[in-house]
């Protein structure tokens, strides 16, 4: 007697059973018979040969480990072939059903770990592994050449290549294009020359070294700073002059003022009362402290002028951040001159950013993705694997959320 139940994957199959034994869910299918088309003389044929059962495991139905008797029908041509029929169920030479080998492929691309997949689909970790390499040498996308603006950064890796990783995006569509096995300086710069061809401008952080190997492989391009790492600078500055001066405070001053320690960066607009009472508190206690609190809201009102000005008035930008450098310069407080001191190597760089507009924060939101990936699956030890899981995961992230 045939299930009148409409089992979504099995629309075009005939279901004759369906049993549980032992929380397992078997369902006994076959295909309506048809003419099929001999695959040695493409002719058609309609005579059976014979029937052979074929068990196959399924996707979870009903949250119970599903398997599959397929009762497959072979055919016989007049050309004496004997071939079996077409069918939507399984691939030829497959233990597991189509829908099985997708949803499975999926979810290694997107899922917590290799181990954790594994067992949600009833199979081994070493299957996992295998079946991931084997997905990602045949679908991850390679890029030929590089796009007009890239972004720069690294992050920690810890893989078989070393500790450190470099990841390379395009700064316009916030998509990663490759990882790099290490950071140095001969390696971004030989792939940067093998790719470089349309390569204009280069979003970094504030590295030496990848600046060098960006102007020796590209042939000096356009390079931006990203503005949060130029303006942690002047945040530091004001930390270490907090960390010498607070060690004269009564003890209980020295941790309360360690404590408070973020009303310092803080805009004064946006602190709450209790705030503002704290920060006037221990700006009085300390002359330095409080020139280095004015010295980083003269630098902030820079800031934030150069933002809504940018390309259209760069000349005033540069000139307002001389009078800064003046301001600094007669502060003669050592934290803040070593601050500018890299403000002046890096200046041109800095000054793109406010010209161009391009950062690398959507970098340290890949780089924080690519943590917790790692982090899943408690660290990678070979790094192509691990290039390839960050990849895949970009690529197909609107892919397959649904599937299994």
């Amino acid at each position: 007697m045939y299930s009148t139940m409409i089992i979504p994957g099995f629309e075009d199959m005939e279901v004759t059973k369906t049993e549980e034994r032992e929380g397992t869910y078997y369902l006994h299918v076959q295909m309506p018979k048809k003419s099929q088309v001999c695959p040695s003389c493409s002719d058609k044929t309609s005579r059976v040969h014979d029937y052979r059962v074929q068990k196959v495991q399924h996707l979870k139905l009903f949250e119970r480990l599903t398997h599959v008797f397929y009762r497959k029908r072979r055919y016989a041509c007049t050309c004496g072939k004997k071939f079996a029929e077409q069918n939507s169920l399984v691939d030829r030479y497959q233990r597991h059903s189509k829908e099985w080998n997708q949803a499975f492929g999926f979810r290694l691309i997107h899922g917590k770990n290799f181990k954790d997949t594994a067992r949600q689909f009833h199979t081994s970790s070493n299957t996992a592994v295998r079946r991931f390499d084997r997905i990602s040498a045949s679908h991850l996308k390679e890029v030929e050449e590089l796009p007009r603006v890239i972004a720069i950064d690294e992050y920690k890796g810890d893989t078989d290549h070393g500790k450190y990783q470099v990841i390379i995006a395009n700064a316009e569509t916030g998509e990663p294009i490759d990882i790099l096995p290490d950071r140095s300086s001969e390696t971004v710069k030989d792939y940067l020359k093998k790719k470089k061809s349309n390569v204009e401008c280069v979003v970094m952080d504030m590295s030496h070294t990848f600046k060098s190997a960006v102007n020796k492989a590209l042939n000096n391009p356009i390079i931006v700073a990203d503005r949060f790492h130029f303006c942690r600078y002047i945040n530091w500055a004001v930390d270490r002059v907090r960390k010498r001066v607070q060690k004269d405070f009564h003890e209980y001053d020295r941790r309360k003022c360690k404590k408070m320690r973020h009303v310092f960066h803080k805009p004064y607009d946006i602190l709450s009362d209790k705030q503002r009472w704290y920060l006037e508190r221990y700006l009085d206690l300390s002359s330095e402290l409080k020139m280095a609190y004015e010295l980083k809201e003269a630098y902030k009102k820079w800031f934030e002028l150069a933002k809504h000005e940018g390309e259209g008035r760069i000349k005033q930008v540069k000139e307002r951040l001389y009078a800064f450098y003046d301001l600094v310069a007669s502060s003669g407080m050592k934290e803040f001159m070593s601050a500018i001191a890299t403000f002046k190597n890096w200046q041109p760089e800095i000054m793109n950013s406010f010209i161009f507009d391009y950062s690398n924060g959507f970098v340290e939101g890949l780089n924080n993705q690519t943590k917790v990936l790692k982090r899943n699956a408690f660290g990678f030890r070979r790094h192509d694997r691990l290039r390839a899981r960050i990849l895949m995961h970009h690529q197909f992230k609107h892919v397959g959320k649904n599937i299994g």
